[in-house]
């Protein structure tokens, strides 16, 4: 039940808490790791953060359904039935002068691995011209201060849509953060460019202003989904059961299915932050659901 609370408390309220795992379950510390690969013209990196081993308990995946039901689909693919693992990862687009870092995962309060990881593929902090948030729950901002609350990259502006940062200066559990990071926030309306080939696409329902970001270069396409789906399991075999952190269920629903159905037929790549990492693949159909099909650098 501890572990459970750390999660919710790190994953729903955007609480940077260090703390240990008990167990096998809540955060498990990770090495840190950098995959770079091409798309087009651009380098992209992945970036090891952290993990999370969560509780089978029906209280976050298959709240609808129930243990039993979630514990069959992992069952059947080959996992424990009484888990359900998640990374964190975050992703680096160089493009053109500009070094975009999608998002920054859980920070040093709570043990995140990032800085470590952007360290590993020769990337120094300074060197980020561009922070794009794909939304304010803390394993996607937390990294956005050191641990003495600076800013842990000085030189780069903060991007993310201005829904999302109104709903996050509303969070109390923010405010030092938000003060923290307020000087070098630009917000912006999803679908227009931030940076070349580099574009915020709305999915809604996780959060009030959750947003995915479209990468192109050439006819080279790929989409970070952000939280549309956390487990490259469930999430994708079914849609359709609802997920304790986003806030409308049934909005974030019909956004996962409609979302997951198109990446399908088009193969398009994907990078999710929460997939195994590197979290770089392809979602295919499998009858009324999805698998994933990763992919290496």
């Amino acid at each position: 039940m501890r572990a459970q609370v750390i999660a919710v408390a790190i994953l729903a309220l955007g609480v940077a808490t260090a703390t240990r795992a008990e167990d096998g379950f809540g955060p498990v510390p990770v090495t840190p790791a950098s995959q770079s690969f091409k798309l087009g013209k651009l380098q992209l990196t992945a970036l090891r953060d952290a993990q999370f081993v969560l509780h089978n308990d029906a209280k976050i995946f298959g709240g609808d359904v129930g243990t039993t039901a979630v514990g069959e689909v992992l069952k059947a693919k080959g996992l424990p039935d009484d888990r359900i693992t998640l990374s964190v990862n975050a992703l680096l687009v160089r493009t053109g002068h500009r070094v975009v870092l999608l998002d920054t995962g859980l920070g040093p309060k709570a043990s995140g691995a990032l800085m470590a990881s952007l360290r590993d593929a020769g990337v120094a902090p300074e060197a980020v011209t561009d922070v794009v948030i794909t939304h304010s729950h803390g394993d996607h901002v937390g990294g956005l201060v050191d641990a003495t609350g600076a800013l842990a990259f000085p030189k780069a502006t903060i991007r993310m849509a201005a829904a999302e940062w109104a709903w996050m200066k509303d969070q109390k559990a923010s405010a030092d953060l938000v003060k923290a990071v307020e000087p070098r926030v630009q917000t912006f309306t999803p679908g227009q460019p931030i940076a070349p080939g580099v574009t915020p696409v709305a999915l809604e329902g996780h959060t009030p202003g959750h947003v995915g970001y479209e990468i192109v270069s050439g006819k080279q396409r790929l989409l970070d989904i952000g939280d549309m789906a956390h487990s490259s399991v469930i999430s994708l075999q079914r849609p359709d059961w609802t997920m304790g952190f986003d806030s409308d269920k049934a909005v974030a629903m019909a956004t996962r299915k409609a979302t997951l159905a198109r990446l399908a037929k088009d193969r398009e790549l994907v990078f999710s932050p929460h997939f195994p990492y590197p979290g770089v693949g392809h979602v295919a159909t499998d009858g009324a659901g999805f698998n994933w099909v990763p992919v290496g650098p």
